[in-house]
């Protein structure tokens, strides 16, 4: 009997040397992009239809109060794979954090490191060619040979994939030519062509790895370009809403006359295109596509999250779901993001899983930035080269009720221009053109500048303290056309 145990101990011992802890959990980590926080669960208007998010949020903890950490899509998502903000990469906007620092090792590196199996596909990167760190993939799904032989670009919208008709479709595009970019295009394709879209190919890939048994744990990244403009899914997904229902956030005519000179001047300027799509009584037509392709990216999320649960996986998984970025969609003036105010930097991010509080929302204030440290603690992750500077909410996610808050910090797209974000107050620095201060409790549209009212001159030196002293200066400049070179299947940058 005692031979017996011993055989049985040596050979779970051995098991475990081979493959990590024995509870060692898988990781799902679902990325969306350009969603900002209108989710069913999150209870905003406008108001988007997305169950299968909402369901997710119901098993695990909804962060209501959680901040992107870069103001577009290229430096948020530098900063969540190598888990330094912009203000130390120098990647205020751009990706490629693994040219001027190669040193840094990113997730998914960490976690085949690990013993992990790591499987990628879709928007994780930025989407030009050039933008994906290649290092630690077990594999890259990309959905054809030329784009693996041209520098991995994602080309979402291309001769393969499905457009409406006529193109471009929007109001606000009719009668010209694109040369450049989809932005502020919206429209409908036929239902049955929803299987020929990249992002419907990328989550079909996830599925089946899903499907799959596996013999070590697994890191399984899939990004999706939706709800991004340009705003073409199928037709199901623009019927789930009325157009005359269709509510637009509050605007505020006067709403820039409080910006530093040097900013108002900037959003003056940007302010024209809500002017044109007011003049062409569009705002809701331009929201209805964007929430079309919110509850098109829910469904995508949805059966991703449905393999989970009817496959082996579902009892030891981690799931991460998290937006790189908000939207404006007018407010202050604004179509887009690239801001430091609460429409750009407020994310869907939700987590579930083994070790997560379960139908838990919180206020508590966090970062993308926090996931890295996060899973390296819950995952048992090796300690990285560099220094993450985001901080564990391991604990906030097992006793939400019992976080305390704190300051989040988010640069912008040059150094010393920064906001600094926590449950109560937002301050906004722009190096030496000027600061902005909000009550969000008490100014949630962030309607009323206070940084010029003297007695906040000591919670604005409070908030300045939590920036950094130093600042990087911007990455190198990088050009596809002259700087990457293509070997086989993948590619490096050579020196510009």
């Amino acid at each position: 009997m005692k031979s017996q145990l011993f055989s049985f101990s040596f050979l779970l011992l051995l098991a475990i040397a081979l493959t990590g802890r024995a509870d060692t959990p898988n990781v799902l980590f679902l990325a969306v992009d350009d969603m900002n926080d209108w989710l069913g669960c999150l209870k905003t208007t406008p108001h988007a239809i997305t169950p299968n998010i909402d369901q997710l949020a119901a098993r695990g903890v909804n962060f209501t109060n959680a901040h992107t950490a870069g103001v577009f899509c290229a430096p948020s998502r530098a900063a969540v794979f190598s888990g330094q903000f912009a203000s130390t990469t120098g990647c205020y906007r751009t990706a490629t954090y693994f040219y001027d620092h190669p040193q840094i090792e990113p997730l998914q590196l960490t976690f085949a490191k690990a013993g992990y199996e790591t499987f990628g596909a879709g928007k994780l990167f930025h989407h030009p060619a050039g933008a994906i760190d290649q290092r630690g993939w077990t594999e890259y799904f990309l959905r054809n040979q030329s784009q693996r032989e041209s520098g991995w670009p994602l080309n979402s919208w291309s001769e393969e994939t499905p457009f409406p008709t006529p193109f471009p479709n929007s109001i606000y595009n009719r009668g010209r030519e694109i040369t450049g970019g989809l932005f502020l295009e919206w429209g409908a394709i036929p239902n049955e062509r929803e299987e020929e879209m990249a992002d419907t190919k990328r989550i079909n890939w996830a599925v089946e790895k899903l499907q799959q048994q596996r013999d070590k744990p697994f890191f399984l990244a899939v990004g999706i370009y939706a709800p991004h403009f340009p705003n073409y899914c199928p037709q199901k997904y623009f019927d789930l809403y009325d157009i005359n229902d269709i509510e637009h956030p509050p605007y505020k005519a006067d709403d820039l006359d409080d910006l530093p000179p040097k900013i108002k001047k900037i959003k003056t300027a940007r302010s024209r295109i809500h002017q044109k799509l007011e003049d062409l009584d569009a705002i809701e037509d331009a929201i209805h596509g964007y929430l079309a392709s919110m509850s098109y990216a829910d469904a995508m999320m949805g059966r991703v999250l449905d393999a989970l649960q009817a496959g082996p996986h579902k009892n030891n998984t981690i799931v991460v779901l998290w937006s790189d970025h908000g939207y404006h969609h007018g407010e202050k003036g604004d179509w887009g993001k690239h801001t430091l105010w609460e429409r750009t930097s407020n994310v869907p991010f939700i987590w579930s899983g083994p070790g997560i509080a379960k139908g838990s929302q919180t206020d508590v204030t966090v970062s993308l930035i926090d996931m890295y440290p996060t899973l390296v603690e819950m995952c048992g992750l090796p300690q990285t080269h560099q220094k993450l500077e985001g901080e564990s909410i391991a604990t906030t996610l097992a006793k939400p009720a019992l976080a305390k808050d704190r300051n989040v910090f988010l640069p912008h797209m040059n150094p010393r221009e920064y906001a600094i974000i926590n449950r109560n107050w937002r301050y906004i620095r722009y190096a030496e053109d000027g600061e902005e201060l909000y009550n969000v409790q008490d100014d949630p549209n962030e309607w009323t500048n206070l940084a010029s009212r003297p007695e906040y001159e000591g919670l604005k030196a409070e908030m300045r303290a939590v920036a950094p002293t130093t600042f990087a200066q911007p990455a190198t400049k990088l050009n596809a056309r002259r700087n990457l070179v293509i070997e086989g299947e993948s590619f490096r940058w050579a020196a510009p």
